[in-house]
């Protein structure tokens, strides 16, 4: 029996040239070096990362040139920008006159102090008052008899000294013609002289007697003067009595009862002015250094942002918070009212045309100083930054990076300060 073959399917190849098979082990080299060469560094980068992410874990932003606006955003409480609080000006009893949450005028008489020590002593200085008015004025009746009387002893001497004046030329002619003796002439020459002097000492005692009562007069209108703005101040302190409300609006809380004995400067009431709204913030003490009176702010109702302006900062820290006071700069809203919860923004600073970046967890977990940068779509690198200015939105870049890159923002503390790290898809 004859079993066939496959001779008859078999094709003869003629059997390749040496120098062929060369070039395609030289090609296949070639294009095995140039694959090598070119993923070295992936392989070297992969080799380095001792860390790996999921892409998808991941958040990333790229640095650009943009402007910032340093804010912060703070829940802040309406409040009545005028509340004064009412104080007694003197002990006594109180009388109210109106009841807490009563609508009052401006200067409408909200409470009187029945003081009768006040009062008695008012009655007093006034009595007093009127005394000395009528001593000033018969001062001066006594002051005009006493002037009139020395005018009088003066015009008297001027009297005396024309007669002796007259009587010297009466002795100066008899002694020309020698019908008087020369002692009469002598004696008439004396009593000129005497009413000379006489005449004299009358005008210089009437002048300064006239200064003397004027000075008397002066003394006695000063105590009068005095006397009169003690009976001006206590009548300012009775007046005081009737506590007035110096704005309108809303009576608060009663702070006494009625008819209570109260002392001096015992807290009343308290009148709230509804007119005028602000917002009481509490700001976060690591901004306390940048707060400053006049800071323009944005207050948020409803969606709507109204303009404001920071109008007061305390000087102390409570809680690590700081508390300020935000006033409207334009028309208040309509339906605004008391101890509703405002969102606040305040602007502290605004800078111009700064590498800005997405602000994100790797500022707390790198401490600010250190941040991821994407080198290709795998691979992280860690660089050491420089942080300036921070808003709600972004962070100043200082240094450390530049516009056009890929950041990781997210936390970076998964990452254990490692230099590279590999982004898995």
């Amino acid at each position: 029996m004859h079993i066939p073959d496959t001779s008859a399917q078999d094709v003869q190849i003629a059997p390749r040239s040496k120098r062929r098979r060369n070039l395609i082990g030289g090609s296949v080299l070639g294009i095995t070096l140039l694959l090598v060469w070119a993923a070295t560094p992936a392989v070297k980068r992969w080799t380095s990362s001792s860390v790996s992410v999921p892409l998808d874990r991941l958040r990333i932003a790229e640095v650009i040139l943009d402007d910032l606006v340093r804010d912060v955003s703070v829940q802040g409480r309406v409040v009545a920008a005028i509340k004064p609080t009412l104080y007694a000006s003197a002990p006594g009893t109180i009388d109210l006159r109106v009841t807490a949450g009563s609508v009052v005028e401006q200067d409408q008489v909200l409470a009187v102090i029945n003081s009768p020590e006040l009062a008695n002593a008012l009655k007093q200085a006034e009595a007093t008052l009127e005394q000395l008015a009528m001593e000033l004025e018969r001062q001066r009746i006594e002051s005009r008899q006493l002037a009139l009387e020395k005018r009088k002893s003066a015009d008297l001497a001027e009297v005396s000294l024309i007669a002796a004046r007259r009587e010297m030329r009466r002795a100066m002619e008899g002694n020309e013609r020698g019908v008087i003796p020369r002692i009469d002439f002598e004696k008439a020459k004396d009593e000129l002289q005497k009413a000379e002097l006489a005449h004299v000492h009358a005008e210089a005692d009437a002048e300064l007697f006239g200064e003397r009562l004027s000075f008397e007069i002066k003394a006695s209108q000063m105590v009068h003067s005095r006397q009169q703005l003690r009976v001006d101040e206590l009548n300012r302190q009775v007046a005081q009595l009737e506590i007035r409300s110096p704005v309108s609006g809303i009576v608060g809380d009663l702070l006494v009862e009625q008819r209570a004995v109260i002392s001096r400067d015992t807290p009343v009431m308290a009148v709230v002015d509804l007119s005028q709204f602000e917002i009481d913030a509490q700001i976060p003490e690591s901004y306390a250094d940048d707060l400053a009176i006049g800071m323009q702010a944005e207050i948020i109702i409803g969606g709507t942002s109204y303009a404001g302006q920071l109008v007061s900062v305390s000087p102390e820290v409570v809680s690590n918070q700081v508390a300020s006071r935000v006033r409207f700069s334009d028309e208040m809203p309509a339906n605004i009212r008391q101890n509703q919860r405002l969102t606040t923004r305040i602007l502290l600073e605004e800078r111009s045309s700064v590498l800005t970046l997405q602000r994100g967890p790797f500022l707390e977990s790198g401490g600010g100083r250190v941040a991821y940068v994407m080198l290709d779509d795998d691979i992280a690198e860690r660089r050491q930054i420089e942080v300036g200015g921070r808003s709600l939105n972004a962070v100043e870049i200082v240094s450390g990076l530049n516009a056009g890159d890929r950041v990781i923002i997210s936390s970076i503390e998964q990452f254990n300060s490692t230099d590279t790290v590999l982004v898995t898809n």
